[in-house]
């Protein structure tokens, strides 16, 4: 079984800058596509392929930066010119092959709340 635990969310002001981080840990033995959703309806924010291919929601191209780190099965959310629209709670995704089985999951952190204030 894997985990993702996510850390970074807080409260900015508009204009301000966070970094998100989310970690998987557990029965890891690769992960293929990483991302970061948002809300209840969990709508894409942006995807990173293992290989470092991205794409974002067109809301936040150009501010937010997606990055993953393979060694330590990390992912990252860099995102600038946040505005009160931002606010949500930031949920990490990942697709997990388990070195158990070599059986895939597609498993979600617990979510962090970002809130931007105006």
């Amino acid at each position: 079984q894997a985990q993702l635990v996510e850390s970074g969310g807080g409260l900015v002001q508009a204009g301000g800058s966070l970094r998100l981080s989310c970690a998987a840990s557990g029965t890891v033995f690769s992960i293929g596509v990483m991302g970061w959703y948002r809300g209840h309806q969990r709508e894409l924010v942006g995807q990173i392929t293992s290989v470092g291919n991205t794409n974002y929601a067109d809301s936040v191209k150009g501010r937010f930066t997606i990055s993953r780190d393979n060694v330590k099965n990390t992912v990252y959310l860099q995102m600038n010119s946040l505005t009160p629209e931002d606010t949500a709670v930031y949920y990490c995704n990942a697709q997990i092959r388990h070195y158990s089985d070599s059986s895939w999951s597609d498993d979600w952190g617990q979510g962090t709340q970002v809130t931007v204030s105006s």
